[in-house]
């Protein structure tokens, strides 16, 4: 993932774009921080469309994603207000590959003794984020 702890200056009344891009999940998740708080869930992208988006997001807020090999979100913000001023991240999904549950019937003598084998059988595991901080 890129555009790790980018800041953004901007003016009143200005169109904000903050981008994130990606390779490795099919979820992607925008949100929002404001000091103090905790961060505000906006939209999710899932397959490249949103599927999941918060009821009372401003319309002001639009979300635009380009799939190429490695998958670019836009969140742009028309007519930027001092009160969009915040974190904004987009996460990815955990993804985990590899058969985690894999049955034994009658494993073997080194096998029974081992206390987690599914750890074993964990390939990846990812969980990335990405931030801006807008500031008007």
């Amino acid at each position: 993932m890129d555009n790790k702890g980018t800041e953004k200056n901007s003016q009143e009344k200005e169109t904000v774009k903050l981008s994130c891009s990606y390779s490795t999940s099919n979820y992607l998740y925008w949100y929002r921080q404001y000091p103090g708080s905790a961060p505000e869930f906006l939209e999710l992208i899932l397959d490249g469309t949103t599927k999941t988006k918060k009821s009372d997001v401003d319309p002001r807020l639009s979300v635009k994603l380009t799939k190429q090999e490695q998958k670019h979100v836009d969140l742009k913000i028309s007519s930027a207000a001092v009160s969009d001023s915040a974190l904004y991240y987009c996460a990815l999904r955990p993804t985990v590959t590899g058969n985690i549950w894999v049955p034994y019937k009658n494993p073997l003598p080194s096998e029974r003794d081992s206390k987690n084998r599914a750890d074993k059988n964990i390939v990846t595991q990812e969980r990335k984020k990405c931030q801006a901080e807008l500031l008007i």
